[in-house]
């Protein structure tokens, strides 16, 4: 019986590990001195209920904020997040000149090809570790979704 349980469990709790998914995670090179980098993925969120992305953090930053541009009259504005929604069965887009995540105080350059490990934060999916890859985006980039 306590077996039978076990298994119940292991398979209750497997669908909300893969709920949210990253795809085509990448990140800027950077030229030396450099103290930021803007990294980019798609969050596809599996779930039938909407999560929302509350954190992220790297051992190659001091810190990882969440950013979205603005459009100010005619002047793109950067800005910081608490938070980016994901749509229940959606996917949510962060590229270039849109959401995107900021490594800030980078620890050293970051050069084409080496990989960068990031741990995500979902409100509800929990925390989900991502090797992003720096270089070019590895697909072409879509239309954001909110």
């Amino acid at each position: 019986m306590k077996r039978l349980l076990l298994l119940a469990l292991v398979f209750w709790a497997a669908p909300a590990l893969s709920e949210v998914v990253a795809e085509d995670p990448w990140v800027r090179p950077t030229p030396p001195g450099a103290k930021l980098a803007a990294g980019y993925l798609t969050i596809v969120n599996r779930a039938a209920r909407p999560d929302r992305l509350v954190g992220a953090s790297s051992a190659a930053a001091a810190r990882v904020e969440m950013h979205v541009h603005i459009k100010d009259g005619e002047i793109l504005r950067m800005r910081q997040v608490k938070e980016l929604r994901i749509p229940a069965k959606g996917k949510f887009e962060l590229r270039p000149a849109g959401a995107h995540l900021m490594f800030v105080d980078i620890k050293r350059p970051l050069r084409e090809g080496e990989k960068l490990a990031v741990t995500l934060e979902f409100e509800r999916a929990g925390k989900l570790s991502v090797e992003f890859r720096v270089g070019q985006p590895s697909q072409p980039h879509g239309h954001q979704q909110h």
